[in-house]
């Protein structure tokens, strides 16, 4: 596993390798849960190739044109570990809409239905005998530079989401609910935009 930094924004060499992969994996760390509170910090990603790129924010509104340019490509599918919340966290920061994209969460939900548990590390382990280390994920992510922990923490979170989706996939396809997936990600942005705003209760619910 290899890790570089970015400051800000990707590179532009970064940014033309990620697209070229076709499929990039993205998450995100917060100061918190809350958005519009709680400001985004780090932006992960990865091209499936064992390289991870880190962008790190300093909540001075940079523009962040490569990276802006990689999330709004409509030739690049983007993979997520909970869309739901990552695509909130990029809109509060950036205005910009990431598309289209990929959850496993929400994948496992609708392949795995003998289970509740559906989170990153629970995939990893059950899907590919991979034991993630969750220590770092409520340490202070606006602090500059990174400690070596969060970098490996923040990395790990995007090197398996390829491997994931290709096992949900074949889940999803056995059961006869690719379709349905493909359905709920297109309108995972339309939730996470309600989130943004304010409607995080279920508006669906009687």
């Amino acid at each position: 596993m290899t890790a570089e930094i970015h400051h800000r924004d990707l590179s532009s060499a970064a940014a033309q390798s990620l697209a070229a992969s076709g499929v990039v994996a993205i998450d995100t760390e917060a100061m918190g849960l809350k958005h519009g509170r709680d400001r985004l910090c780090v932006v992960q990603l990865s091209g499936g190739d064992g390289q991870a790129h880190l962008v790190t924010l300093d909540g001075l509104g940079h523009k962040a044109p490569n990276l802006v340019g990689l999330l709004t490509d409509q030739k690049v599918l983007k993979l997520f570990p909970f869309a739901r919340f990552d695509v909130a966290a990029l809109y509060s920061y950036f205005a910009v809409v990431p598309a289209p994209i990929y959850c496993t969460k929400i994948a496992s939900r609708l392949a795995r239905t003998f289970t509740q548990h559906h989170s990153l590390r629970t995939l990893c382990r059950d899907l590919l005998s991979v034991d993630l280390d969750k220590q770092q994920q409520t340490t202070d992510w606006g602090a500059l530079p990174l400690t070596a922990e969060q970098v490996t923490y923040a990395a790990s979170d995007v090197l398996h989401l390829h491997a994931l989706r290709e096992k949900l996939d074949a889940i999803l396809a056995r059961e006869g609910r690719a379709g349905l997936a493909q359905a709920c990600f297109e309108f995972l942005p339309h939730r996470a935009l309600l989130d943004a705003r304010g409607f995080e209760e279920d508006i669906f619910e009687h």
